[in-house]
């Protein structure tokens, strides 16, 4: 295995032109180390691949076939090659990163446009879905870095914490608890909610304050995007624990007492070596 490189360049070389020393030349190894090499290749293969045309050799047909399948073998590995300086190489490579829907409005694009104005030949792959998909893809090696909320556990991951957010609970304008300055989360046993399906994040947290408050929320729908959410909520479907809203919506947000809040989490597998590039996005992003 170790000579096939070289045996598959001298194929190549033959090919452009037929003149075994040439060929030895150009893949840096001994003139008779090359014929030799075409002598049991042609053993193997029971036909010559070349035969003698005065000082130069010409390939036989069976040659030609075996260079042209060396040529795009070479051209494949060479491809490869170049593929592979690009991802480690921190100024040209790949980073790969997993995030939660809700972060693609304006996080993602802050710690993107930041880290490009430093490293414009960077190459993101980016891929939205819920907390539970995208550690799941961080685990099996689809993305290299995912941003959930809230942080996993477990030996598996690192983190670090980037933003924190508020959780306020969202509500029509015309609610019964709309005039409030603030609400508990026990004083909402009875409400219906609207939320995101398990496996988000936000469900999550959700499920575990009201746990915490001595009930289990009545889902009125359970969707995936916080807009959709949002928006049920305005047609009076139910109340929702969000984040601030990043524009005006008409409805009414209110804080909760005590106060709740999400921490958004950079995540990596804890004890797998990372790329150039995605090191260097990650520390970006903790430093951001």
């Amino acid at each position: 295995m170790d000579e096939l490189a070289p045996k598959l360049a001298v194929l190549r070389a033959l090919a452009e032109d037929e003149h075994v020393t040439h060929a030895a030349l150009a893949v840096g190894v001994p003139q008779p180390t090359v014929s030799r090499w075409l002598a049991a290749m042609g053993e193997s293969l029971g036909s010559p691949l070349v035969v003698r045309s005065g000082r130069r050799v010409r390939l036989t047909r069976a040659g030609r076939l075996l260079a042209s399948a060396a040529d795009r073998a070479l051209a494949l590995f060479e491809a490869g090659h170049r593929a592979a300086v690009e991802e480690v190489d921190p100024s040209r490579g790949l980073v790969a990163v997993g995030f939660l829907h809700l972060l693609g409005r304006s996080l993602v694009p802050e710690f993107v446009r930041g880290f490009r104005e430093a490293h414009p030949h960077v190459r993101f792959r980016l891929v939205q879905d819920s907390r539970r998909v995208v550690l799941s893809h961080l685990e099996d090696g689809v993305v290299d870095l995912a941003l959930v909320a809230p942080p996993p556990e477990g030996s598996t991951y690192e983190h670090a914490v980037v933003r924190t957010q508020e959780l306020v609970l969202v509500l029509p304008p015309g609610h019964r608890l709309a005039g409030r300055d603030a609400v508990e989360v026990a004083e909402l046993a009875d409400e219906e909610f609207v939320g995101l399906e398990r496996g988000y994040g936000l469900r999550q947290i959700t499920d575990d304050l009201c746990a915490a408050a001595g009930f289990v929320p009545r889902l009125a729908f359970e969707g995936q995007e916080t807009e959709t959410v949002r928006g049920l909520v305005a047609a009076g479907l139910g109340v929702a624990l969000l984040p601030h809203a990043e524009g005006p919506t008409g409805l009414v947000e209110l804080p909760l007492s005590p106060s709740a809040r999400r921490e958004i989490a950079l995540v990596w597998l804890a004890g797998v070596p990372l790329p150039p590039a995605v090191r260097a996005f990650r520390d970006h992003v903790r430093d951001a």
